[in-house]
Order: structure tokens, then sequence, then C-alpha cells
């Protein structure tokens, strides 16, 4: 993008994007072993999407559960199109891995007699199997005890960096830097096209401000997801999909962008609401609550065999269907007869957020409606987090690891944030043990004035403002962007209402390069401007893959096509982004993916 040349450099082993769940998690094992790792994230440590998270982290660690089970809802979830594979991978491995948070200091709801971590039930699973924190809180409890941990890892501080012996190794503990309030613009690439580090955009005065780099040799992409793209969302402000403009703006493959989950019950905030909505967890619908009309009807019985708890695709289509046959708003979820104390004891969160909007869910129904809520999509990867730019790394809602397929199971997402991003260090540490280092030793790296691609080139496209295929865009232009993608790939879809979005947004695209061209004149770089360029672009890469598809699987609904279809749509959708700016969406063989990079070794048996 567009930008000032960078002003400051640091240098580290690995860069970690973002400080969710998955990017901490990074941060902390690579550590662990004993690599310089500089965090950078869009505004505060603990501003990211993880804190909103509700209801929890799925794992099979009840009694009578096991991953086999774990593994069979997330592929009935996933319409077909997960990765047997991935899953295979997140449901053996996750339950590791949340006693591994347990141990950094999470600290879920327990049996205040046994001690037993208390496990509630959410759509699709067959099995109370979701780990919760604070009643309906996780999120923050996780957020807490990872930045707490990140904290104490950073320069001055004398505690060990978390981590366990098969991560560490023995290794001398390494550093953590925490860079905030910056926006990550591009990606660096050396000689070889390999990740060298990325710029950015730090928000402020200090030490650091402005345009600079952090070079190194591992970039880890974990910058949330792309709600923002939607006029009403459950996503925080910051999810603006940097991460996946900026992976395609380095040449990575994206897959299924087209497959955005809406959550089938986010407060109703009235017809005019816009940005971020308050999330109704599937926990309460988990624990009894009833999806109702205005007659007080219980639409969902008959639709499917879990009701009120089938799938969010299912749930969405049914209270999306019976709003349009009655000419609703909204729907109404019922769970009066909880009570108080339940409401105060196991939803705090939520009973607050509904009395701060004038509802009170213990002597009425709550309002709810479908919202934009995650990308089952993202930057494709591998079972290591490998894009295929080597030295790139992805990991939780910005990549599409094959876990979610179509539609992501609930509570299925904070696991794989911490899997993968497990799987993560442990690949760039043992690069790093056989090489030295995860890419070129320090001594290599260019002087700071001199950072950019190593190959001479500049590492912000268009910074010598000559390329008129890449203009920054106002920041008003976010909301015309979200409106668009409202009105035309929201939850019911069609080839005409996709067609009228495409060209809105090309449209859009056009006249800024049309201004730019003629007046050699552009929006300002700027984190309003910046933000609105990267929406465009993943819209547009959405809008593409949603066309294509023709037919309706998962969070995919088009009214046009409303049947699935193996024979020809039992596969995946990889977007790149051309030279020229255009968008390339091309088909995979099988609903398997194709491999990202070669393999380590003999036994890795999957991409």
């Amino acid at each position: 993008m567009r930008a000032p040349a960078p002003g400051w450099a640091v240098t580290a082993d690995v860069v970690v994007v973002g400080s969710g769940v998955a990017g901490l998690t990074v941060a902390l094992r690579c550590a662990a072993a004993g690599a310089r790792v500089a965090v950078v994230t869009k505004a505060r440590l603990d501003d990211g999407s993880t804190r909103w998270a509700q209801g929890g982290v799925a794992a099979a660690l009840g009694e009578g559960d096991t991953p086999e089970q774990h593994l069979d809802d997330t592929l009935v979830a996933g319409a077909g199109l997960c990765d047997e594979v991935a899953v295979r991978t997140l449901v053996t491995e996750g339950p590791g891995a949340v006693r591994r948070l347990v141990a950094t200091g999470a600290r879920f709801d327990a049996d205040p007699g046994s001690g037993e971590i208390l496990l509630t039930r959410e759509g699709g699973h067959h099995r109370s199997r979701i780990v919760h924190a604070g009643g309906d809180a996780t999120g923050a409890e996780i957020s807490r005890a990872l930045v707490e941990a990140v904290r104490a890892a950073a320069p001055g501080k004398a505690r060990a960096v978390p981590g366990d012996g098969a991560v560490s190794g023995g290794a001398p503990l390494g550093s953590i830097e925490i860079v905030e309030n910056a926006l990550v613009l591009d990606l660096i690439k050396d000689a070889d096209g390999r990740a060298a580090g990325v710029t950015l955009h730090v928000m402020g005065e200090g030490r650091r401000d402005g345009v600079g780099a952090v070079r190194a040799g591992a970039v880890v992409l974990a910058t949330g997801g792309m709600g923002q793209a939607f006029s009403a969302t459950t996503n925080p402000p910051v999810a603006t999909g940097d991460g996946v403009a900026l992976a395609l703006r380095a040449g990575a493959e994206v897959s299924d962008l087209e497959f955005v989950q809406f959550h089938p019950t986010v407060l109703w905030l009235g017809p005019e609401a816009e940005g971020q909505q308050p999330l109704v967890s599937e926990a309460v619908r988990g624990e009894g609550a009833h999806l109702v009309d205005a007659d007080g009807v219980r639409f969902m019985q008959g639709q499917h065999e879990l009701a009120e708890l089938a799938p969010r695709d299912i749930v969405a289509k049914g209270i999306l269907r019976r709003m349009l046959e009655q000419g609703a708003e909204h729907m109404y979820l019922d769970a009066r007869h909880f009570g108080a104390p339940m409401w105060e004891r196991r939803f705090p969160t939520i009973l607050a957020a509904c009395r701060a909007n004038g509802i009170d869910p213990v002597t009425e129904p709550i309002p709810v409606a479908p919202a934009a809520h995650h990308a089952s999509g993202g930057v494709r990867t591998d079972l290591h987090g490998r894009t295929t730019v080597p030295g790139l790394y992805a990991c939780g809602e910005v990549a599409c690891t094959g876990v979610h397929g179509a539609n992501r199971l609930a509570s299925n997402s904070l696991l794989e944030g911490l899997v993968f991003a497990e799987r993560i260090a442990e690949d760039i540490t043992v690069r790093h043990q056989e090489s030295g280092s995860p890419a070129a030793p320090a001594e290599a790296w260019p002087p700071a004035e001199a950072v950019g691609n190593e190959d001479g080139e500049d590492g912000q496209d268009g910074q010598d403002g000559e390329d008129t295929d890449n203009p920054l865009l106002a920041s008003e232009t976010r909301y015309a962007i979200q409106r668009i993608m409202t009105d035309g790939a929201g939850v019911l879809r069609s080839a005409e209402s996709l067609a009228r979005a495409a060209s809105a947004l090309e449209g859009i695209q056009r006249e800024a390069a049309e201004q730019l061209r003629r007046d050699g004149k552009t929006a300002e770089p700027g984190v309003e401007t910046w933000e609105a360029t990267n929406l465009l672009l993943v819209a547009r890469a959405l809008v593409a893959a949603a066309r294509l598809r023709e037919e309706t699987r998962g969070c995919h609904w088009r009214e046009d096509r409303p049947d699935r279809d193996d024979a020809h749509w039992a596969r995946h959708l990889l977007v790149t982004l051309r030279p020229d700016r255009t968008l390339d969406v091309r088909t995979t063989e099988t609903p398997d993916f194709p491999r990202t990079t070669a393999p380590r070794s003999e036994t890795e048996s999957r991409p």
C-alpha cells in the first residue's frame, strides 16, 4: 500500500502480527524456545477479538467424550469441505492445548467441590465439551492470562516465559518485544521471495512512531477476522481484514472466503444499528433457551434434529426464513425460565449488555437477528501454519487451515488458534535449530534506511507515486463498502445480488484509480484510509468467490441455487491477486487442500 518510507526498524527472529489467543500463544512458545519475538498489535495488547468470545473452547475433556466424537460433529458442521486430517489434528491435540493454557494461568469455571472443569454444550455438539470462564467471559479470561504471560516476558522482566519442556528443550529463554497501536501495512520479502519482515505504522508519539519495519526471518499473521466488511457484526472495529489483504498483496493464496458465518443470535438494536453488535452466546441456547417468533412459536423444531442447537448456518437460515415469512425485522430468544440467579451466575456479561440496551432477559424475550461473526476462510495454510509464501505463517481467524470447511462448529475457533499456534511455534523452532535462525542471520540484514524488499525494490506498493492501480481510499468509503456487502453478500445471496455488489465494489476501485491517473491525487496515507483500502480488497475477493460458487453449502446461502451440489462444488476456491490488481479465482480438484510447501519430512501426511 501507499505509505511513507519506513523511518525506523527493529530486528527479531519472529514477528507476530496480532495479540489474540493465536498470536500470543505463538509468541510465548517461540520465546520459550529461545527466540527473540516482536508482537505487533493494532490497538492495545488485549484489544483483539479473543476477549469478546463468550462461549468458550471446545475440547473432548468430559467423561465419555472422545476426540472421534468431536471430529464427527466438526465434519458434519463443515458440510463436506473440512480437511479431515486437519480436523483430526485439532481434536486430538486440543485437550492438551487447553491444559497448557490452564498451566499458563487461565482460570476456567470449575466445580467448587471437585475442582473439575465445568463443561457446557453449544450448537452442533452432541456432547457437553465447551470449557468456559466467568460464566460467559471466556475470551476475556484467556486474553488476561496470555497478556500477563507476554508482559512478563517483555524486556526487563525477570519471570520465565511459560512453556513446556517439549517446546523449550532446555533452550535459553528468549524475549518478547511489544509494539502496540501499530497497523501492519505490507510484507517485506528477500531476494528469493521469502518473508523477511513487515512494514507497519505506529499511531502516536514515542520512541517509535510513524511508518517503520520489523525485520524477521519468520512472519506470523494472527490478525483476526474481517467482520467490519459488513454493516452489522460481532467483530470489534479493528477487524478490517488487514492480514488477508496483506497476504493477497504478498502473493499468497486465500481460500474459502465465501464462507462467512453469520451468528444467529446477535442482540437486535434496531434497523439503523451499525458496527459492532452485542453477541448473545450460543451457550444460552445450550443451557435451554428457545428461539421463538412474535407469537411464541418455536420455529426451529422440525427443521433439524438438534432444533435450536443445530449448526449455526442452519439456525441462521431458520431465523431469516421466519423473518421473511412474517415480514419481521428480528426473532426472539426466550430464556425467562432461567430466572435471575442463573442469568447472574452463568451469563453476567450478556445480562449486562441486554439491560444496557433496555432489555431484561429475566422478564422478556431477547430480540435477535443474524450478524457477521466469523470468517471460515482466510489465508491458506498447511498443518504447520505455513502459507504459500515461504516464511509467512498464519493462524487464528485470518487463516484457513481446512478445519472449518463451509461452516465453523461452535467454539472450535479458540481451539484452532491454540492448536495451530503451537504447531507454528514448533515449526519455527525446528527450522531455527536446523539452520541457526528461521531465515538469514541478523548481520545479513540491510541497515534501517534500506528496509524494503531485499532485491532492491521498494517495500511499499505505489510508494513512488506511479502505481495507479492501487490508490488509497477515502476513510468514508468504509461505510459504502459495508452497505454494499450487507445488501449483496450477506446471509442470503443470489447471482443478481452478488453481481450488483461486485459492480459497486469495482466502481469504487475504478473511480479512485481514475482520479489518481487524472489528477495525481489519492487519499492521504493514514490508518483509516489504509483500513478502507484493505476492506475493499477483501470484499472484492469474497464476492468473487461467492459469485463462482453456484450452490448453497454451509454458511454460503444462494437463494437462486438452493441445493448443495457435491458433484460440481465439493472443492475449495483459491483466490490470488494478479500484478494488475485483478483477482484470479480457481477451484481445487477435490475437497482436499493442495500442498502449500514441500513437506518437512516423509512422515508429514498432509500439506
